[in-house]
């Protein structure tokens, strides 16, 4: 098992910047690639980034291209996403996720972390 916590989320003003983390733990060797997702009231949860535990194959959804970075540091197993000129449409509960090497199985999930932007 994996189990995968997020932190740093809050309340920030519009323009903004925050980073959230999220630290991957357990059986960490069976798992390869990290995304951050998004889901705000009332809506479906979005993709929002993705990177391999080596740095590359970074991906980012175009909401978000040219303000957030994700990073991953894989001998802490963490991983990051810095937001900078965060939106109110921003606001949304992130939520870290891990991809299992073998194919087919399930992604692990963390709980998430609150990000408010205020207008």
């Amino acid at each position: 098992q994996v189990q995968l916590v997020e932190s740093g989320g809050g309340l920030v003003q519009a323009g903004g910047s925050l980073r959230v983390s999220c630290a991957a733990s357990g059986r960490t060797e069976s798992i390869d690639r990290m995304k951050w997702y998004r889901q705000a009231p009332g809506k479906e949860r979005e993709f929002v980034a993705a990177i391999n535990w080596s740095g590359g194959s970074v991906v980012y959804a175009d909401s978000v291209k040219g303000r957030f970075t994700i990073s991953a540091d894989n001998a802490k197993k963490m991983v990051y996403l810095q937001m900078n000129t965060l939106k109110p449409e921003d606001t949304a509960m992130y939520y870290c996720s891990a991809r299992q090497i073998v194919v087919g199985l399930s992604d692990y999930w963390g709980r998430g972390t609150q990000v408010t932007v205020s207008s």
